[in-house]
């Protein structure tokens, strides 16, 4: 960010979200651009109304004042010359408590206008939704109206309405006015014919709108008794609109009706208020209350408010985004388009100043002075329960990733809903009693906490930048060289291939719907009776690679070692040993290597002869990368409003992780077999499979080669579209589920595909082994398939309780025996036919299974101990149920004490398993 976007984003920013959220939020509820457009000017002319009333008051105190001061002005204008004229003018001036820069006052409403119009203009002009979309006569809101046609020459009807309603309210408001004043008003309507007169429908609907609510209010300004006349005829439209719901909207359509329902309650309640307030006068004054001496009326504090927006700024803007980032730096940065995610928090932070320093600021210097006090007390409760919500509730919503979306969705039941609900009240209701009776104490404490906030914040930003420092190296790095490996015709080729999370159970449903899989995996094994050691990456990576003596026990035992280096040490074992064995070495994304979250390929820097490389997001086009940072820049201030609002609202703002953008920045999940948009950390993973044709190298030769990679398209679930399985803006399933929703019951086991998460990881898995497939005959029709040995393997599984059969004995989570349930899919060299084996395995077999009759008397390169699979048949095996995922925080020597599973034989039997009730680092 230069410093024009960030004053762009301090200023127009917040004006521009609040135009985009309440757009989104509207079009969602009622489905219509148009009506759309009609809500968001009644929101945003209601929102901003006190402001012009209260800018319309000071021009009318500074006509008065001209007007009184005229006389002497133009006598000392007429008597004096030079410095002495300026002399007897400021004199005269500070002798009727006048300022010269009052004269400002009168363009008040100007300042006001120009921010909010050229953000209407920037939103409205480039808002895809409205291309196409029609309005009464109207056929496209996103073109120019064209509604008359004269002679052959097309007219624009709507600027010209938008013109004409503009004069009308300038001869109204400027009745008694200078005639230099009616001028300039003049002057500014013509020029918005001719400025807007070719730009979209849509936009010039909005303004023409603005402009008859302008007109409809000058109107009022002249009537007696404007306010409860505006009050009586909010009410009016508001019950008709309650009748209308009731009437003509069906129940079953719930978002619209629950919309229209607060639409007409929020039109009533001034009607109410001001009725209770008749009420309430009356039986004061019957009680002879209103005779008594009122108290004197408070006075406004300025400080305390602007420290109570500071105190926002620095909670929302910096310590929720940094906080977030700060849990796992590393995720959050692409090697192949590197930028510090600071830039994020940057970018939330000049949101957050725009919104409550600024125009929170600017409500407030423009109010009363009792409305001053009303917005005192009002923010200094909102700072309050900002930070309950944020620090209590919404905690334990599970993993978020990069693109800050939750990998399970938000949800919230009703009992925590109904807890915020009481937290807020009582916490409002203290809130306000501290404040009421002591703004200095409250600001004291505002104060306190603020300075903690900054300090926590400025912590994280540390954190951050020590945590990001090295990787600008390997970034440089990166892209200097693009990954590649070599296959060749007449050697042995080995491949250790992980999908990261692929589910084992998947494999007999996926080849039964796409028996051309068959053919594509000739020669592979499915092994249907396998476990990985745990259920995240840390816990099941380090035994696959490195074998039993990386099993979570194994490791746990070693605690004089630190987990990173564990890993490596799994991690170079098979480069290392077919290095040494002649073999030609590529290592392609080897997980959390050196304990990074972008995979430090330093480890393999002692072995100049293995080839290592990062492949994730190399594929992906730099307009894709771009829009993603864009959209996280805004997405990181809209996630921090999202954790410091109320239960209620969040899942509203969130909106399935587009946080109500307007451009896709990310798939919405609308039904089980609908979606719309592109999941971008899927594509960035998708797109590696899909290339895997394109860096692969055939070598004549007979050298032999060996690659280990790793892959998570299987990992970042994403809608795509059927029968392909191939990623579609829009997807539409409903009619291919209709048709094939038999297919998931193979051989009389049934595996259980009834809500979206597990739908969605199906289908992944489906377009992983589609695009491996691609890549197999590729090798075909290459010569290097039938002298290639493939492994094909998971890290773990994941708790979705697909299958009846898997569910153990445990709580939550861990109970799911399908999370620890891998792939293994094994071909050996010249093995023809497609076949399954019940034979026990667990992931730390595919060092043995990789090596096996090709290099002898394997030896594990770091402790010298022999690479055997003995431990496999010796005792049961140890699973860790751990929940703990982040390498950022489990990073010690051992794994954090966790709950265990042992099983032996047969995952299928539920006698096999047993459940270790107890957290401990060894069972």
């Amino acid at each position: 960010m230069n410093i024009a976007e960030i004053l762009y984003t301090i200023l127009l920013g917040p004006l521009e979200l609040f135009f985009e959220v309440t757009f989104i939020i509207t079009n969602r509820a009622i489905n219509n651009p148009g009506l759309s457009i009609i809500a968001l000017s009644v929101v945003m002319n209601f929102l901003v109304l006190p402001l012009y009333m209260r800018a319309d008051a000071m021009q009318e105190e500074e006509r008065d004042m001209e007007a009184k001061l005229h006389d002497g002005v133009a006598h000392i204008k007429k008597t004096f010359k030079g410095d002495e004229r300026m002399m007897m003018l400021n004199t005269y001036y500070r002798q009727n408590g006048y300022k010269p820069t009052y004269v400002l006052r009168g363009a008040v409403s100007l300042l006001l206008e120009i921010p909010f119009f050229i953000t209407a203009y920037k939103f409205l002009s480039h808002l895809e939704i409205l291309h196409g979309a029609g309005l009464g006569p109207i056929k496209d809101l996103g073109a120019q109206d064209q509604l008359l046609t004269v002679g052959g020459i097309t007219i624009n009807v709507l600027p010209i309405l938008m013109t004409a309603i503009n004069l009308i309210s300038c001869v109204i408001f400027t009745k008694g006015f200078p005639a230099k004043q009616k001028l300039q008003l003049y002057g500014m309507a013509l020029f918005f014919l001719i400025f807007l007169y070719k730009s979209p429908a849509g936009l010039v609907f909005y303004w023409t709108l603005n402009n008859l609510f302008s007109l409809v209010k000058t109107i009022f300004y002249k009537l007696k008794h404007s306010k409860q006349i505006l009050v009586a005829l909010l009410a009016a439209i508001g019950i008709m609109d309650l009748i209308f719901v009731k009437i003509r909207i069906p129940d079953e359509n719930v978002k619209k009706h629950l919309f229209l329902t607060a639409v007409g309650v929020v039109l009533v309640l001034p009607a109410t208020a001001w009725v209770m307030k008749k009420i309430v006068d009356k039986i004061m004054h019957a009680s002879n209350v209103a005779a008594a001496k009122k108290p004197t009326a408070a006075a406004p504090n300025p400080k305390m408010y602007r420290v109570a927006c500071l105190y926002l700024s620095l909670l929302v803007g910096l310590l929720i985004p940094s906080a977030l980032v700060n849990a796992s730096p590393q995720e959050f940065v692409d090697i192949f388009y590197f930028q510090n995610p600071t830039w994020y928090i940057l970018g939330a932070f000049c949101y957050a100043i725009g919104l409550f320093m600024v125009w929170a600021g600017v409500f407030y210097s423009l109010a009363g002075q009792k409305a001053k006090i009303y917005f005192e007390r009002g923010i200094w409760v909102i700072c309050g329960i900002a930070t309950i919500d944020y620090l209590f509730f919404g905690t334990n919503l599970g993993f978020i990733n990069a693109n800050l979306r939750f990998e399970e969705g938000m949800n919230f039941s009703g009992r925590e809903k109904l807890t915020n609900l009481v937290v807020i009240a009582v916490a409002a209701a203290v809130l306000f009693a501290i404040v009421l009776f002591s703004r200095k104490f409250a600001k004291e404490i505002l104060t306190i906490a603020s300075l903690a906030v900054f300090v926590m914040s400025a912590i994280n930003l540390i954190h951050i930048n020590h945590e990001i420092g090295g990787l600008k190296k390997q970034a440089i790095l990166a892209q200097q060289s693009a990954p590649h490996f070599t296959l060749s015709k007449n050697g042995k080729n080995v491949i250790v291939f992980m999908l990261d999370r692929a589910q084992g159970e998947y494999i007999p449903y996926i080849f039964n719907e796409k028996p051309e899989l068959m053919a594509q995996f000739d020669g592979f094994t499915y092994y249907s009776n396998v476990i990985s050691f745990g259920g995240f990456t840390n816990h099941g990576t380090p035994a696959l690679f490195g074998g039993y003596e990386y099993t979570p026990v194994e490791i746990n035992k070693r605690d004089t070692e630190s987990l990173a280096s564990k890993q490596n040490e799994a991690l170079r074992l098979m480069p290392v040993i077919f290095d040494e064995a002649g073999y030609e070495v590529t290592v392609c994304d080897p997980p959390y290597a050196n304990y990074q979250h972008v995979p430090d390929l330093s480890i393999y820097d002692d072995h100049p002869d293995i080839n290592a490389y990062n492949t994730l997001g190399y594929f992906t086009e730099v307009k894709s990368k771009e829009e993603t940072q864009a959209s996280n820049r805004r997405n990181f201030f809209c996630y921090s409003i999202v954790k410091a609002s109320p239960v209620l609202a969040q899942d509203i703002l969130y909106d399935h992780g587009n946080y109500n953008q307007s451009i896709m920045a990310g798939q919405i999940v609308e039904s089980m077999y609908t979606a719309v948009g592109i999941n971008h950390a899927f594509m960035d993973r998708y797109n590696v499979l899909t290339n895997l044709t394109h860096i692969t190298s055939i070598d004549d030769g007979n050298t032999d080669t060996f690659l280990m990679m790793s892959n998570e398209t299987t990992h970042e679930a994403m809608m795509l579209q059927e029968p392909e399985y191939e990623p579609e803006h829009k997807v539409d399933n409903t009619e291919y589920e209709a048709e094939h929703g038999d297919r998931f019951t193979v051989n009389g086991r049934t595996i259980h595909i009834t809500n979206e998460g597990q739908y969605l990881h199906y289908q992944s898995n489906m377009a992983a082994f589609i695009q491996l497939g691609k890549w197999f005959d590729y090798m075909r029709e290459n010569g290097v398939y039938d002298n290639t040995r493939i492994i094909i393997v998971s890290d773990h599984g994941q708790s979705l309780y697909q299958m009846d059969e898997l569910i153990q004995p445990g709580d939550d989570v861990i109970s799911d025996g399908g999370f620890y349930y891998p792939v293994l899919l094994v071909k050996d060299f010249g093995a023809t036919g497609f076949g399954e084996s019940e034979e026990f395995m667990t992931n730390a077999d595919v060092p043995t299974l990789a090596t096996q009759e090709i290099i002898s008397n394997l030896t594990n390169p770091a402790t010298g101990k022999p690479v055997v699979n003995d431990e496999k048949y010796a005792h049961d095996q140890y699973i860790l149920a751990s929940r703990e995922w982040n390498i950022d925080s489990d990073n010690k020597n051992t794994f954090v004490p966790a709950k265990w599973y042992k099983v032996h034989d047969n995952i299928w039997d539920k006698e096999n398993w047993e459940f270790i009730d107890k957290y401990c680092t060894l069972p």
